[in-house]
């Protein structure tokens, strides 16, 4: 009887939570799946390379609904770097309001898809940093086709060239996407539309817990911690505080409302950036957990947001 009555309360706790977990918007285990197929798909990303190549239709292919309606944008352009001129692609996924009034205002998700062009030579695939946070694009677009924003319009922004392209990063040889989008989209008067532009990074591993960054804007931040308080993960967040520079800098440096949601540090305890950058960035790294705060997180910031 004992045991009889442990496994039907062990089958009822496992359905309870199967139904909480079914619930979810975007699951971290579906993003998982992403990340395993984007990374068998292209494990190696660095640019000029097949594996980039194969990147880019990877993210195409989970967006032709939105390319057959012009709303998918592959943003070409050369940038000049330490080993010469090279192309890169912005791919940028439009997902507009369904609200007159809103529409012009826009959320930008971003996220970097390359790996790193001076660590071509050694198996670094990214799995953290890059590859799960672009699952984690795909997995919101796919929940955004099937549940199209009421408030403000949700553009995903997948950036190429955020790595450096030699082993030194600086001003000049990183950020090469989003420094030329920023830029091109203050000529054509696309920015002043941006009301958040919202960065992923480095959110999928087992110990992740994302970092108070410094660059960001006071008020993007105060709503991700209210996010997290809302969605019960304050403990996933500001353990640790400091600045980076990623992807949101161009934009910052324009002016528009920026938010960094990253866990810069990814290691051991003694070593707090062993994975970094190195061959031990692997998918066995990621936890599904992680993912799935990752996902209410920017869920959480995007309501928000359309809130403020």
């Amino acid at each position: 009887m004992k045991h009889t009555a442990l496994c039907i309360a062990a089958t009822l706790a496992l359905s309870l939570t199967s139904g909480v977990n079914a619930q979810k918007p975007v699951t971290g285990a579906h993003v998982m799946e992403l990340t395993k197929e984007y990374l068998a798909v292209a494990p190696k990303r660095y640019i000029g390379s097949p594996g980039h190549l194969a990147a880019e239709h990877f993210i195409h292919d989970h967006f032709k609904p939105e390319a057959a309606k012009g709303n998918y944008i592959d943003d070409t352009f050369t940038a000049r770097t330490p080993q010469g001129f090279m192309t890169m692609h912005n791919l940028l996924v439009k997902f507009p309001s369904t609200n007159p009034a809103k529409r012009d205002n826009v959320i930008v998700l971003a996220s970097h898809y390359e790996t790193n062009y001076w660590l071509k030579d050694i198996n670094f695939v990214g799995a953290n940093d890059g590859a799960c946070t672009s699952a984690l694009l795909i997995a919101l677009g796919e929940y955004f086709r099937d549940h199209p924003p009421t408030g403000d319009s949700v553009w995903l922004l997948f950036t190429d060239g955020e790595e450096s392209i030699t082993s030194q990063w600086s001003d000049s040889d990183s950020l090469y996407g989003t420094r030329h989008i920023a830029a091109k989209w203050s000529g054509d008067g696309t920015l002043p539309h941006i009301k958040a532009f919202v960065l992923a990074d480095m959110i999928g591993w087992k110990d992740m817990n994302v970092t108070r960054e410094t660059n960001s804007t006071p008020w993007l931040e105060d709503l991700l911690a209210k996010a997290a308080k809302e969605t019960g993960h304050s403990n996933y967040v500001f353990r640790e505080s400091m600045a980076v520079d990623d992807d949101h800098i161009p934009f910052k440096q324009r002016g528009v409302p920026v938010l960094d949601i990253i866990d810069y540090k990814y290691g051991t305890s003694s070593d707090p950036e062993a994975f970094h950058h190195t061959a031990q960035d692997t998918i066995d790294k990621l936890s599904v957990q992680s993912l799935q705060v990752s996902a209410d997180l920017f869920l959480g910031v995007i309501k928000l947001i359309n809130e403020h």
